[in-house]
């Protein structure tokens, strides 16, 4: 289907805005993440500065591209629902630098009234003056990368943490305010046994956070566990280690949501929701992707930041007095020769499998009205698949939902793989 005879039927789908802080102290053996190990301190104000005009450059290209084909669906229309700075470790920044960051972001974006405002932090990167100022800054959710509260499982992890630590960045952020608080724990670590999964996950239930992520360790290419992969639990093993969790989580109030998201009543993250759902956003800092979808030409697009910090600050610099060593207003300006590293427009296929790969998550999956609202397709093109996977028991049977049930869950890459067309 050409992009000119999609159809969004209630203009653009949500907005969000992601910001991407590449530093981080110690590179973790199983990360694969964008992150870089610090060798010197962070250049905090030509980030900021950086970020700043990059958002600037998306947002005036989309207000060019108005000019020919207005759309209140542009992205320097819509305000945003949610806003994550990610990482890296975002946390190793000043309360001072992320008050700067989100300042200008509300002087260039408006925002939801309600909108949801999450950092991620380390334990082993946490500083009780940071937080206070992220909290007089607006940031409102914070996550917190525990990853065990086992030392020696730490140790294997390569985490520059300890349990004590993590203890203490909890009751740190609590004392600056934050009240709404997601913990990242993961299961099948290296030598670790049944019992020790339970204990990790008790004691983090005992920390009382509003949000939990339960994910298993994985070995994912290009890491240094997948160079040497240390020694993990068998399937069987890590299958009893996640059923145990599950039902503990459920018995302390958690609701799942998505395959690792867990949350008490009225604690859904809203950001990855939006992602979930297929909704668009904002990408920016070295290595960000977004999503932009346009609903007057029907145009759906991928985009890319360069990866390395370096690269990233070097793209920036002809548009950034403090980068390329010209006297500084004061204020950044548009980044007028800074083009992501790659915009791809999404044809139909990509629409459908993404869209298949995001909302399926879920545990509830979506409306099936979302389709045609966040893709522009008719929903017509999704009929054939749908029947099937019903009839296969893979999917709710409720034509208004695109929900998989139990079995779908358990063999969701199956059930995505369908959505290959």
């Amino acid at each position: 289907m050409s992009a000119r005879v999609r159809h969004f039927v209630d203009g653009a789908p949500p907005l969000a805005l992601y910001v991407h802080v590449p530093w981080c102290v110690r590179k973790c053996p199983y990360c694969d993440f964008n992150s870089h190990a610090l060798r010197t301190d962070i250049p905090e104000a030509r980030y900021i500065d950086a970020l700043l005009a990059d958002l600037d450059g998306q947002l005036d290209a989309q207000r060019d591209a108005q000019r020919d084909a207005p759309s209140a669906g542009a992205a320097a229309n819509r305000p945003l629902v949610s806003i994550f700075i990610g990482g890296g470790t975002p946390s190793l920044l000043s309360g001072a630098a992320v008050q700067r960051l989100l300042h200008g972001i509300r002087q260039r974006c408006a925002l939801a009234d309600d909108a949801e405002i999450t950092l991620e932090a380390n334990p082993g990167a946490i500083d009780a003056g940071h937080f206070e100022g992220y909290v007089r800054a607006g940031v409102n959710r914070l996550s917190i990368g525990v990853q065990s509260l086992h030392a020696a499982h730490l140790a294997r992890l390569g985490r520059i943490h300890t349990p004590a630590q993590a203890l203490a960045a909890v009751k740190t952020a609590r004392a600056a305010g934050i009240d709404n608080l997601n913990l990242d724990l993961m299961f099948a670590l290296p030598t670790q046994t049944l019992a020790q999964a339970r204990e990790d996950l008790q004691r983090l239930l005992a920390l009382e956070p509003e949000h939990a992520s339960y994910y298993q360790l994985t070995l994912e290419p290009n890491t240094a566990f997948a160079r040497q992969p240390p020694a993990l639990p068998d399937h069987e093993l890590a299958c009893d280690m996640q059923e145990q969790g599950l039902e503990r989580l459920a018995q302390a109030g958690f609701r799942r949501y998505e395959v690792s998201a867990f949350s008490r009543p009225g604690r859904r993250c809203r950001h990855n929701l939006n992602y979930w759902r297929f909704g668009d956003y904002l990408g920016i800092g070295a290595g960000a992707h977004g999503k932009l979808s346009d609903p007057s030409s029907g145009r759906v697009e991928r985009r890319t930041r360069p990866r390395h910090p370096n690269a990233y600050l070097d793209a920036l610099a002809p548009s950034m007095p403090s980068l390329s060593g010209r006297p500084s207003t004061g204020q950044p300006t548009a980044c007028l020769t800074c083009s992501p590293t790659a915009s791809r427009p999404l044809d139909d296929a990509d629409l459908i499998l993404e869209f298949a790969l995001n909302a399926l998550r879920l545990t509830d999956g979506v409306e099936a009205a979302v389709f045609q609202r966040h893709t522009g397709l008719r929903p017509e093109r999704l009929d054939a698949i749908l029947q099937q996977a019903r009839r296969d028991g893979l999917l709710q049977p409720d034509d208004a939902r695109i929900a998989p049930t139990e079995l779908g869950q358990r063999f969701l890459n199956d059930l995505i793989c369908r959505f290959t067309v």
